[in-house]
């Protein structure tokens, strides 16, 4: 039994996906759609889809598309999420899965009420350090985890003013100046993904921007932002905390590694930095870095990445690492582009048999809300200056 997939978003990220999609043996016809149509016709062409709609309307309309997979600007997500399940698609979208604590609400509600399967594509959910980590706390290696750190470090020089362009078009800046805190779930995820808690409480910092080039320019922001770079420190259901770092002004090598991860625990520790990971306990250090090193699948120079900056590529042409268990996985992905240090495979994998099998997805609407709602309370506390607030939580996911 196949479904049918409708793509959202012709941008420079959903092509790589699109590919995935219409090879794993679950997915039928792949169709595509955009606000700009003729990057939803040069997708179609270019890998060969099996057509186009003129709108996320009409795709929602028709009975030949069985699921959507969103891949928009990161603030329209949470709304057309709403649309694709109330049109009773089900739904995979991009990160964020929203941007205020409502929407995040209102999309568990709808989950609930229409049954269908929603999955947010969270990349650290399958960063081979996570996984590590993961693998390590299920075994008690760790004793009991206390502190983690999760940092997302990109600097906006490596790519992103060139993405920003690319999607934002005469007004990109007044976009190129999103809140770093409300893209969370690079570095919430990668911690949470591995320790299975979280967060109650949060105090965060944020650091204005003094570049002055109008980006992060609250008189040009479409979200009234100056915060470049920003620190949140979160407490931890069940005792422990985390922090978290999002960086667009920084001086590190994001195109080596652009998510790090640290956990510490009474017995044994793991550090990860740009070029070397470590597995510390009592009685020394182990270099783990080959562990979670993924082997490239795509050259850089690829002809499908000719629309992405060079400094960005390296996301999308990473295989997977020694640690990642690809047995699961169709046999013809080991033959197909990987990206985000080898997530992208298991993240298709994961929605594809969630809706085939109608079972809950790894990263589900409330594993969702858990990796996002964080850092939007936490940017506001970052607007008040570091005060602490509490995080609401949506609980578990039901049984199914």
């Amino acid at each position: 039994m196949t479904f049918s997939l409708g793509i959202v978003g012709a941008g420079q990220f959903s092509g790589q996906f699109a590919t995935l999609f219409q090879a794993h043996p679950g997915v039928g016809d792949v169709y595509v759609t955009d606000l700009l149509p003729e990057r939803a016709e040069r997708l179609a062409a270019a890998q060969g889809l099996a057509g186009t709609f003129p709108s996320y309307e009409a795709m929602l309309e028709s009975k030949d598309v069985d699921a959507v997979a969103i891949f928009t600007q990161r603030w329209t997500h949470g709304p057309l999420v709403l649309q694709g399940l109330n049109a009773g698609k089900h739904v995979y979208s991009a990160v964020p899965m929203a941007i205020t604590e409502e929407e995040i609400a209102a999309v568990i509600d709808a989950v609930k009420a229409t049954g269908l399967t929603y999955m947010m594509g969270e990349t650290s959910q399958y960063n081979p350090a996570t996984v590590h980590a993961r693998n390590r706390i299920a075994e008690g290696a760790f004793g009991r985890l206390f502190y983690a750190e999760g940092d997302y470090v990109h600097d906006m020089d490596l790519g992103f003013y060139d993405a920003y362009r690319y999607s934002g078009g005469e007004a990109w800046k007044a976009t190129a100046s999103y809140p770093p805190l409300l893209y969370p779930t690079h570095s919430v995820g990668g911690v949470l993904g591995a320790w299975g808690t979280h967060a109650v409480s949060v105090s965060a910092i944020g650091v204005r921007d003094e570049r002055g080039d109008g980006v992060f320019d609250r008189r040009i922001s479409q979200f009234d932002n100056d915060f470049s770079n920003a620190t949140a420190l979160f407490e931890v259901a069940g005792g422990g905390s985390f922090r978290t770092n999002e960086f667009r002004r920084v001086g590190y090598p994001s195109h080596i590694r652009e998510s790090r991860f640290r956990f510490f625990g009474t017995e044994a520790s793991m550090e990860q930095l740009a070029t070397v990971a470590l597995w510390q306990d009592k009685n020394g250090v182990e270099d783990i870095t080959e562990l979670l090193e993924p082997k490239p699948t795509m050259a850089p120079d690829d002809p499908s990445l000719q629309h992405i900056a060079p400094e960005l590529r390296a996301a999308f042409t990473s295989g997977s690492a020694p640690v990642h268990d690809r047995s699961r996985l169709p046999r013809v992905f080991d033959r197909l582009h990987n990206g985000h240090e080898g997530s992208h495979h298991f993240l298709v994998d994961d929605f594809v048999t969630a809706v085939t099998t109608r079972s809950l997805p790894s990263v589900n609407a409330w594993v969702a809300a858990r990796y996002t709602l964080p850092g939007i309370v936490a940017h506001a506390s970052a607007l008040r200056d570091g005060v602490r607030l509490e995080i609401p939580d949506f609980g578990d996911a039901p049984e199914v």
